[in-house]
């Protein structure tokens, strides 16, 4: 790799100083102020930091953490990889993650779906893997049919690699726009947010996995990778089975995405797959705790379509804790928890908490669930005998449960 001008060097060393007294004093896992620093010393830092680099950029509205992790996984076996493991996917982040791994051929970065095309045009990344796109942080992120369209015009033109789920209408129309697309049928459960053509408005026809506008040629992509029953089928016909130790129908797809990806950096199937495999836990997210013959299973989910794929991998013969926050980065705005089926709970025991569990609690009334209401989540976590336990969260109040047990990861 070419080294870096002096200034730069300077900025990068900094930054990981601070990245670690970050650490070392407790504040923080250093994700973030490392990237801040640096790029006050030298604003074009992440430039010259993604240079000479085989770089993909991973972006969805759920999912996108742990495909990011799948993929780091995998290129591994190609060398050493740069990421931001615990979720900084904003330029800060970015910096501080490539500054950390200075050396790294390759890089695996998550980036804010808001954030992409930025961090596109500045890294110039040769490949991007866009999954979903779903209502999530209005308040923040404004309406998702404007993101979609920051996506088709951030890729116009490109010679980008993109990999896209074709199942999504929005994220097929952000994607059309490129020059190479790899496109991949990663299933969709969540469709409430693309009834409607992005392209004219018309009304989409949908029928299984298929899709198409009723008033304009805008339609699914024929796609070359595919995700079926637990297995992924290559654009050469093979199934591989995928034996994930990740639970869920939404990891399966996100490990389709993953091995897309790798296939597109020279990995074949064969040697990313086993990587896949290993991997346990993300960032905290499915990860197993005890506390007092208590074993708790941390689940995250921050929007409806998030709670969605939440209640597909949660057990329904175990109580459950559910605890919502509305601080920064949830979105202050909890409306979208009436979007969130929560009759699947009905006749569970459940357990609300959370600095929002007054919200979360009209909303279960109002859907017939019998909950109980809890100040804090270690009052919910004493209310439950021994035993197994599962753990609903949004972002804020994950993460405060993570530290509550140690930041396990």
């Amino acid at each position: 790799m070419t080294q870096l001008p002096l200034r730069a060097q300077l900025a990068a060393a900094l930054g990981r100083t601070a990245a670690t007294l970050s650490r070392v004093t407790g504040r923080g896992d250093g994700s973030v102020i490392g990237g801040r620093v640096g790029l006050i010393l030298e604003p074009d830092l992440l430039r010259r930091l993604a240079a000479d680099r085989r770089l993909a950029l991973v972006s969805a509205t759920n999912g996108k953490t742990t495909t990011t992790r799948l993929i780091t996984s995998a290129l591994q076996e190609l060398g050493e990889v740069a990421t931001n493991a615990f979720g900084a996917n904003m330029p800060a982040g970015h910096v501080s993650a490539l500054s950390q791994h200075k050396h790294a051929p390759y890089a695996v970065l998550e980036v804010d779906e808001k954030y992409l095309p930025e961090v596109l045009d500045t890294t110039g990344a040769a490949v991007v893997c866009l999954m979903n796109l779903s209502r999530d942080q209005m308040d923040r992120a404004a309406e998702i049919w404007l993101l979609a369209q920051k996506w088709r015009h951030a890729l116009q033109g490109r010679d980008t690699h993109v990999i896209a789920n074709c199942d999504d209408p929005l994220v097929t129309w952000g994607a059309s726009t490129a020059q190479r697309v790899t496109w991949v049928s990663a299933k969709q459960r969540w469709r409430e947010d693309s009834w409607c053509c992005p392209e004219c408005g018309g009304p989409l026809d949908r029928k299984d996995d298929d899709w198409a506008c009723r008033e304009c040629t805008f339609r699914r992509p024929e796609p070359t990778w595919y995700l079926a029953d637990n297995a992924v089928i290559d654009p050469r016909g093979r199934t591989w089975p995928l034996d994930l130790q990740l639970p869920g129908r939404a990891n399966q797809a996100n490990a389709a995405i993953a091995l897309a990806t790798a296939e597109a950096f020279g990995l074949p199937v064969e040697r990313a797959l086993p990587r896949l495999r290993e991997v346990r836990s993300v960032a905290g997210r499915y990860t197993t705790v005890e506390r007092d013959g208590r074993v708790l299973r941390l689940l995250l989910a921050k929007n409806p379509a998030g709670w969605l794929e939440a209640f597909d991998v949660a057990d329904p013969a175990l109580p459950i804790i559910l605890s919502v926050n509305a601080q920064g980065p949830d979105g202050r705005d909890t409306s979208w928890l009436w979007d969130v089926d929560y009759r699947v709970l009905q006749g569970r025991p459940v357990y609300v908490t959370g600095e929002r569990r007054l919200d979360l609690a009209l909303r279960l009334h109002v859907a017939g669930v019998h909950f109980e209401l809890c100040p804090k989540f270690g009052d919910a976590v004493d209310a439950q005998a021994p035993g197994k336990i599962d753990v609903i969260a949004n972002y804020t109040a994950f993460q405060q449960i993570r530290a509550e047990f140690g930041r396990a990861v």
